[in-house]
């Protein structure tokens, strides 16, 4: 399973989470991780898109800790579904409604977390800080260390 900040304008447009251009990085990221999309529960933390208008164009606004709080129980019923073996949260506030607190992701980053209910949680960045890196190796070196991530995660599946 894995779970998002919000959704993007071309996430609230099409109704489906990671379709924007995080979305395929994510997708590029999990292809050379070497995991299955299709088989993969994708979900946001906060389901509706905050955002502030700007002219004609709809810019993010990041969620506060209301918000967060207010859209967990539907984070909880999600993975009471799904019953995953592992959960990869992208980014600070899929991390913050998950483990329920404040979070620094290089605090967490690199090892399983678990939940009250044993569920292993990692945290990584959102693929969306990658799109904001402006030198080549610089981004290349964190898609790297992105796919190492979802490749630990991966590995606690197949054990």
């Amino acid at each position: 399973m894995l779970v998002g900040e919000q959704p993007g304008d071309k996430e609230d447009i099409a109704g489906k989470p990671f379709v924007g251009p995080a979305g395929r990085i994510l997708d590029q990221a999990l292809a050379e991780a070497g995991i299955a999309r299709s088989e993969t529960f994708v979900t946001n933390a906060v389901k509706h898109f905050k955002h502030e208008m700007r002219g004609k164009r709809r810019l993010h606004k990041r969620p506060n800790a209301y918000e967060i709080e207010r859209c967990r129980w539907w984070v909880d019923r999600e993975r009471a579904l799904v019953g995953p073996a592992v959960i990869v949260a992208l980014g600070v506030t899929a991390a913050q409604s998950l483990l329920g607190r404040t979070v620094v992701i290089a605090a967490l980053r690199g090892r399983p977390h678990a939940l009250p209910d044993g569920t292993p949680v990692f945290v990584t960045i959102h693929p969306s800080y990658l799109l904001r890196i402006r030198e080549e190796a610089d981004r290349a070196r964190a898609f790297r260390a992105f796919v190492a991530d979802l490749q630990l995660a991966k590995s606690i599946c197949e054990a």
